[in-house]
C-alpha cells in the first residue's frame, strides 16, 4: 500500500480543534405511505466517525440526506452544533458532502472543480484559487489540476470530491459510499487515508455504506439500521461480537446461530441447552425476547480434543476450502451446520470429509441474543 498523500493539513483554515456535532431529534420521512426513516434520534459527537450501516432501503443515505438539506424530513429536528438547521438550504448548512457518483462538473477542471465550493461562498477570486491549487496539492493533485473529471482515475475523482467538500472548512463532513466504485486496494488505501485526515482535523463524519468490512474499518461508532429504525448502536467491535439479535449477528458477518432455551442466568453469564449439542455456558448481555439463540463466529470456534475444558462437541467434517489466509470448515454436529474458520499458518495435518473432529468455544466468544427469524 502506497503512503498516505493526504495530512491534517490538507485545507487551509481548518484546525484541529474537534468540531461539527449533528443531531437528529424524532426525524421521520414518509413518501405517501412509505415510512423510509422512523422516529430516528442520532448523535454524532463533535469529531466523531459515526457509520450507518444496513441494507438497501434501510433508510441510511434518507437520513444522511435530511442531514444535508436535500430532503425535506416529515418530522423532527435536525441540529448542528446544537442550532436548528431545519429551515436553511443546503449550502448554509456548512456541511462538506461527498457522493456516491462525487457529482464534479464534467464541464470544468479538477481546479474548477474544487473552486466552486468557494465561489458559491462568494470568496475572492484570488483567495479562492489559492486555496484551492493547495487543496489539490495536499490530496496529491497539485499537477492535475487542469484535467477534467474524465481524464481522472476514480481515486482520483474521489480526491478532487474530498477536496472540494472540505476546501471551506464545513462543520462536518457526510460521505454517501464515496469507495463503491474504487477496487479493493485503492478502496482500502482511500478508508485509511480519509480516517487519517479526519483524526487530524478533529472533524465529525457521518458516513453511509452497505459494506460491513468498511464500516468496522473506520468507524468510531456504528449505527445499524433497518427499515428505518436503529437496530443497534456501539463501537465496531462491541457490535460485531455482541449483536442483540440474529439479524445484526448475520448482517454484520459470518456467524453460526444455534437456537438454544435458557436454563439459568448468572449475571453476564448464562446456562443454554443447545439442543443436540447439549449444555453450554454463553455471554449473556441481557438479551429480552420470546426466542432465543447463541452466536459464535467462525473464527471464534476451534478445533480441540474431547478432554479440553470448556464447551464443545462432536461434528462431523462436510469440507474444507482454502481461501488464502485463512481456511473455512463446514461441518454438522446435532443436526445443526457449523462453519469454523482458522488461519491457513494454523492448520494442521489436511482433514478429511466425513472425519469426526471435536471442536469448541469459549463462553466469552458465544452470545446470547434474541432470535427474531
Amino acid at each position: 500500500m502506497t503512503a498516505s498523500v493526504i495530512s491534517a493539513e490538507s485545507i487551509p483554515g481548518t484546525g484541529r480543534t474537534a468540531r461539527g456535532a449533528i443531531e437528529l431529534r424524532q426525524v421521520s420521512k414518509h413518501y405517501g405511505d412509505v415510512v423510509a426513516v422512523d422516529e430516528l434520534d442520532l448523535t454524532v459527537q463533535p469529531g466523531e466517525f459515526v457509520t450507518l450501516l444496513g441494507p438497501s432501503g434501510s433508510g441510511k443515505t434518507t437520513t444522511m440526506m435530511m442531514v444535508a438539506g436535500f430532503e425535506d424530513h416529515t418530522a423532527g429536528t435536525v441540529l448542528i452544533d446544537g442550532k436548528p438547521v431545519d429551515s436553511l438550504p443546503p449550502r448554509d448548512r456548512n456541511l462538506g458532502v461527498v457522493f456516491q457518483n462525487y457529482a464534479l462538473f464534467p464541464h470544468m477542471s479538477a481546479l474548477e472543480n474544487v473552486e466552486f465550493a468557494l465561489r458559491m461562498r462568494k470568496v475572492p477570486r484570488e483567495e479562492r484559487r489559492q486555496r484551492a491549487e493547495e487543496a489539490l496539492d495536499r490530496v496529491g493533485l497539485g499537477k492535475m489540476g487542469g484535467r477534467k473529471p474524465r481524464q481522472l482515475s476514480g481515486g482520483q475523482q474521489q480526491r478532487v470530491a474530498l477536496a472540494r467538500a472540505l476546501v471551506f472548512n464545513p462543520a462536518a463532513l457526510l460521505l454517501d459510499e464515496p469507495m463503491a466504485a474504487l477496487d479493493k486496494r485503492l478502496r482500502e488505501q482511500m478508508q485509511e487515508e480519509i480516517k487519517t485526515l479526519q483524526k487530524g482535523l478533529g472533524i465529525s463524519v457521518l458516513f453511509v455504506t452497505h459494506d460491513q468490512d468498511e464500516a468496522m474499518a473506520m468507524s468510531d461508532r456504528i449505527v445499524v439500521l433497518r427499515d428505518g429504525k436503529i437496530v443497534q448502536s456501539g463501537p465496531p467491535e462491541e457490535v460485531y461480537n455482541h449483536p442483540r439479535t440474529d439479524w445484526v449477528a448475520s448482517f454484520l458477518g459470518d456467524t453460526n446461530l444455534i437456537p438454544c432455551t435458557i436454563v439459568e442466568r448468572n449475571g453476564e453469564e448464562a446456562v443454554v441447552d443447545l439442543g443436540g449439542l447439549g449444555l453450554a455456558k454463553v455471554r449473556d448481555r441481557g438479551a429480552s425476547g420470546e426466542n432465543y439463540a447463541v452466536s459464535i463466529r467462525p473464527e471464534h470456534l476451534k478445533f480441540r480434543t474431547p478432554a479440553s475444558a470448556g464447551n464443545g462437541c462432536a461434528a462431523t467434517l462436510v469440507s474444507s476450502t482454502n481461501l488464502g489466509a485463512t481456511v473455512r470448515h463446514r461441518l454438522t454436529a446435532g443436526g445443526h451446520e457449523l462453519q469454523l474458520r482458522e488461519l491457513s499458518s494454523d492448520r494442521g495435518a489436511g482433514n478429511r470429509p466425513d472425519e469426526e473432529l471435536w471442536v469448541g468455544w469459549d463462553a466469552d466468544k458465544a452470545q446470547l441474543l434474541v432470535l427474531e427469524s
